[in-house]
């Protein structure tokens, strides 16, 4: 299937953040890509042509504080880039081949905090988090930069229950698909924090946990890059076509004459 794309200015708070639209022709399901602290849209670029061509119209742009906005990195907040997620979400859903029924959040590290909190304020169907992080409710509009990287360490290596966080709060509400994606060797978002998340989802149709062997926080090496591709390709392609059979897009195949 072919695939198009254009370069959109996203409006949030008197700004302009960068994105790159990525469509299908025929798409149904909108699906946007949030990179994580430290990232930016390029890591996605190459997730979003691949999803795009299972009939999508993908979205990735920069948060805030990264790419052409770094100069905000100090100063940025939590509710800033939470502003900027939404803003890139009605973005995608007003895309005139998007479903607005359909939507997917796909999201890395902070990325993917951010995407949790956003199924309470847009509708989401499909959420998928890869090593999502996990930030106290306090200071919630410190600049994120500035939150001390000792205290989050701690935070981290407990169990949190979902009523004490507002990601995993919203992960507890959330009605939808979910797919959970771990790092074996991750040093920034260790295994208790991907416990408290996959204790959070009580209410979900389905929760696929995955966990990468041998892969670091940020993916560093080609293989492990290889690895989540299949995965969230494969679990894209599942919920997609699942949700095309479900609506009456997908005719079965005629039955051989006997």
């Amino acid at each position: 299937m072919s695939t198009r794309h254009k370069q959109v200015e996203i409006a949030v708070d008197g700004q302009h953040i960068d994105g790159t639209l990525v469509a299908a022709s025929h798409a149904v399901p909108g699906v946007l890509l949030v990179h994580g602290w430290d990232g930016s849209q390029e890591q996605y670029k190459a997730r979003a042509y691949e999803i795009a061509a299972l009939g999508c119209v993908c979205l990735t742009f920069d948060l805030r504080g990264h790419a052409r906005h770094a100069g905000q990195r100090q100063s940025v907040s939590r509710e800033d880039n939470l502003r900027d997620v939404l803003a890139a979400y009605d973005v995608l859903v007003h895309h005139p081949t998007v479903d607005p029924e359909s939507i997917a959040i796909v999201g890395s590290s902070y990325g993917g905090y951010l995407a949790a909190i956003a199924t309470t304020l847009r509708p989401v169907r499909w959420l998928a988090l890869r090593v999502p992080a996990l930030y106290p409710d306090a200071q919630w509009e410190i600049p994120k930069g500035k939150l001390s990287r000792s205290e989050l360490a701690e935070y981290r290596n407990s169990i949190v229950a979902a009523p004490d966080n507002r990601a995993l709060a919203a992960c507890a509400r959330f009605s939808g698909d979910a797919l959970i994606v771990e790092s074996e060797n991750d040093k920034t978002v260790p295994h208790p924090v991907i416990e408290s998340y996959l204790g959070a989802f009580k209410h979900v149709k389905s929760v696929t946990y995955r966990c990468i062997a041998g892969a670091d926080h940020a993916l560093s090496d080609e293989r492990s890059r290889q690895a989540y591709g299949m995965l969230l390709v494969s679990w894209m392609t599942e919920m997609t076509l699942g949700a095309r059979a479900a609506s009456g897009l997908l005719r079965p195949a005629p039955s051989s004459p006997a």
